[in-house]
């Protein structure tokens, strides 16, 4: 469930500070293209794959598909933690500041990794004996049955938990060594899997929406190909790792690799979990109402699938490389070229993701009709993702801004404005469940999010400027408000089009094929608008855009 959803990849932008030397500038940039084509190709795939799950498990009204995306989100919320928040944020500085010892750092890794797959080895057992806890934590207002198909899939979802934890430190650890490449390209192998394990259960036993008459054998390939894919995706990285010029071995050593400095970091990020898993479980609760009557919880986290699409294309492929930088800049104290990589970086994030939200909105219910069984589902999807959308452009400025305080190696200020996201997540979710009827109650509890992440956004660049002082980003807003601008007659020309196109009684929402093609061409005929408009008024930023564009290219 994407709650207390935190963006704390880094981004790169293709103009660096003249701190930077042009061939740091050229590897840096080489990098990111090489993240954002994974990463690009990673969500194409992705897409493709909750299209076919939406398929066999229909998403609006759908009890079963409610029931599993309870049941496969409970180890999605611990990786995305480990990935975002740990791993990330505390220990890729010490990595990199590990790799200055003689042996490159071979020693701390081999501790950290012993560690590492020990408590992830623990935790996955924990999980897996209290399953019946965490179905009722999280699922205690949906029916019985429900429930009973939600433990029946947690028991074949939760080992993923495993291998998310080894993916996602052994992906750092190569984002570290600078080899950024496999942890943006491995989840393909999971897209591939699931697409072939989630077609086998349509062509054998259909579409199935209600939660009654599940076999073992259905409950084994549903939830058992979601597995088999992160399993995948976690062990293809070990082909890489001979890369990383890393000499690891068993190690329980662990004293003097400053566990305690990192235990010490991590404790925040520890409370992060706690709030972020509270507000989490009351949103889960109260959107269960809604399992049987409309958009619920499959249709939230569905939503917030394509929500995630252009961020992880955009933001996290720029980022991922830069924050190894940031890392570097704050450990060495260059402050001003920290200001200036938090500069470049929002304004090449917000030239793409101003577009893409265009093109989105534009397109929102063509979308939406890809992922449901009629149109009408389609608008209650639609509802669901506008309101995650408010806060596409301020999540994605936040994301650098976190990024910073990690790369300061504080993690309790992020833990301080979490839990202000957390309890305004929490408030707004029971307010809309007081005051909204059951078939707007995904929306409701959405849109507080994202109300929710605009105040922590705000919080965040005000305890930023305390700690380092002015950040330098008075250039990046007046650049925002160019794209916002350009945005408009983007998103006004995409929706004519739709419009053209039969709009939500029409051709581009009668079926899924139809509304796979119209999304196509309304995107694209917003993007062409939004390029247009920002060259009308001259943006230096769209010259910026075009040079990263050109580093997707063959033979870039």
């Amino acid at each position: 469930m994407p709650v207390i959803w935190m963006p704390v990849m880094p981004v790169r932008a293709m103009w660096m500070p003249v701190a930077i030397a042009s061939g740091t500038m050229s590897s840096v940039g080489r990098a990111s293209a090489l993240v954002g084509a994974g990463t690009l190709v990673s969500r194409a795939t992705g897409l493709v794959r909750n299209v076919v799950l939406a398929a066999a498990l229909p998403v609006v009204g759908g009890g079963a598909a409610n029931a599993f995306a309870v049941a496969n989100q409970l180890p999605n919320n611990i990786y995305a933690i480990i990935s975002s928040g740990l791993l990330a944020g505390v220990i890729v500085p010490q990595i990199i500041k590990a790799a200055r010892h003689e042996d490159r750092g071979s020693a701390f890794v081999s501790k950290l990794l012993t560690l590492g797959v020990i408590a992830l080895a623990a935790t996955t057992v924990l999980a897996v004996i209290l399953a019946p806890v965490l179905v009722q934590i999280y699922g205690s207002r949906m029916g019985p049955e429900t429930i009973a198909l939600t433990l029946a899939f947690a028991y074949w979802c939760l080992p993923q938990l495993f291998f998310y934890g080894l993916y996602a430190l052994l992906g750092e650890i190569l984002n570290a060594r600078r080899i950024f490449g496999p942890f943006a390209w491995s989840p393909i192998i999971n897209n591939i899997v699931s697409i072939i394990g989630f077609s086998a259960f349509i062509i054998v036993f259909g579409a199935h929406s209600g939660v009654i008459g599940w076999t073992p054998e259905m409950i084994a390939l549903i939830a058992g190909t979601a597995t088999l894919g992160i399993i995948a995706q976690a062990l293809v990285l070990l082909l890489f790792w001979r890369r990383a010029g890393l000499h690891v071995r068993p190690d329980f050593h662990w004293r003097g690799i400053g566990l305690r400095h990192i235990g010490r970091l991590a404790g925040w990020t520890f409370l992060m979990v706690v709030v972020g898993q509270i507000a989490g479980a009351i949103q889960v609760n109260l959107v269960g109402e809604a399992s049987d009557a409309g958009a619920g919880v499959a249709a939230m986290q569905f939503a917030w699938l394509v929500f995630m699409l252009p961020f992880s294309v955009i933001v996290l492929s720029i980022g991922t490389p830069y924050f190894t930088q940031l890392s570097e800049h704050a450990a060495a104290g260059r402050t001003e070229s920290v200001r200036a990589d938090l500069d470049t970086s929002t304004r090449i994030i917000g030239v793409f993701i101003v577009g893409a939200l265009a093109a989105i909105v534009a397109a929102i219910v063509p979308i939406s009709r890809v992922f449901t069984d009629s149109a009408t589902n389609a608008v209650s999807f639609a509802l669901v993702l506008g309101a995650y959308l408010v806060a596409l452009v301020p999540l994605s400025v936040q994301f650098v801004l976190q990024r910073t305080f990690y790369a300061y190696h504080d993690t309790r200020t992020p833990f301080l404005f979490t839990l202000v996201q957390a309890i305004l997540v929490s408030v707004t979710a029971v307010i809309a469940s007081l005051t909204l009827p059951v078939t707007l109650l995904a929306f409701g509890i959405a849109l507080g999010q994202s109300i929710a992440n605009i105040v922590q956004l705000g919080l965040a660049v005000w305890l930023l400027r305390r700690k380092i002082g002015p950040l330098g980003l008075t250039r990046a807003a007046g650049a925002y408000v160019r794209f916002l601008v350009a945005a408009v007659p983007a998103t006004a020309a995409g929706w004519l089009t739709f419009l053209l196109l039969g709009g939500v009684d029409g051709w581009a929402a009668s079926d899924r094929g139809p509304a796979l093609v119209a999304m196509i061409v309304i995107g694209a005929v917003s993007l062409l608008v939004y390029l247009g408009a920002l060259a009308l008024v001259r943006a230096p930023e769209l010259q910026a855009a075009t040079r990263a564009v050109r580093r997707f290219l063959p033979g870039r």
